[in-house]
């Protein structure tokens, strides 16, 4: 494969510090609404990373489920690896990127738990499948097949048939209180636009960064 011969110019209209928004969540759901209106198949898809309970950096790729004043939220298995690193060390990062747009959001936080309430009333609008799945999976535990997995999950349908599954104990919320936003606007010969977003004790500061 000629894997460098592959490239893209990037030709959307740029981003300065002009015409941003002064707080840097407003200008992320305005991203966000236009990136919806795009059509891009996983608007909400971002990659988390952690440093992991081994010392090296963990990334995957979740869905954003909530925005609010205080952060960026997503649900999640909190014994698996996801859930231990964060335990450990609970500065992360986020990632989003939009080929459509060409434009991606880098942010820089750190995880806290959502309460159980909020939790709670998440999991009970998830399809029932979904529900059943976060019994029937120990999340980042070895497990001997994929028929063992399938059993698990007939087994936890059997036991919540005909009945309101309810939110186990170990599933729930994060979190991400940002503390630094980027974010990257592709331009034509790889000028590309990146304005940031530093957290200060007054609000936000914004500057430009060299690509």
């Amino acid at each position: 494969m000629k894997l460098d011969s592959l490239r893209n110019e990037y030709t959307y209209s740029g981003i300065t510090r002009k015409n941003v928004a002064a707080n840097p969540f407003d200008q992320f759901n305005q991203w966000m609404k236009e990136v919806i209106d795009s059509g891009e198949k996983e608007p909400t898809a971002m990659t988390l990373s952690t440093i992991g309970t081994d010392g090296f950096p963990h990334s995957r790729i979740v869905l954003l489920k909530f925005i609010d004043k205080e952060g960026f939220i997503f649900f999640t298995n909190y014994n698996g690896e996801k859930g231990k690193a964060i335990a450990l060390n609970n500065a992360t990062g986020l990632h989003f990127f939009w080929s459509k747009l060409e434009r991606q959001v880098k942010i820089l936080g750190y995880a806290e738990k959502i309460n159980r309430e909020q939790s709670e009333k998440y999991f009970q609008t998830r399809p029932i499948e979904s529900q059943i799945s976060a019994w029937a999976s120990n999340q980042s535990e070895e497990i001997p097949s994929r028929e063992y997995l399938e059993k698990r999950y007939e087994e936890f349908s059997k036991k919540f048939e005909n009945q309101p599954v309810p939110l186990p104990p170990y599933w729930g919320g994060y979190r991400i209180v940002p503390q630094n936003f980027e974010f990257w606007q592709g331009r034509i010969s790889r000028l590309h636009d990146r304005i940031i977003y530093e957290k200060t004790a007054d609000g936000w500061n914004i500057k430009r960064l060299s690509p």
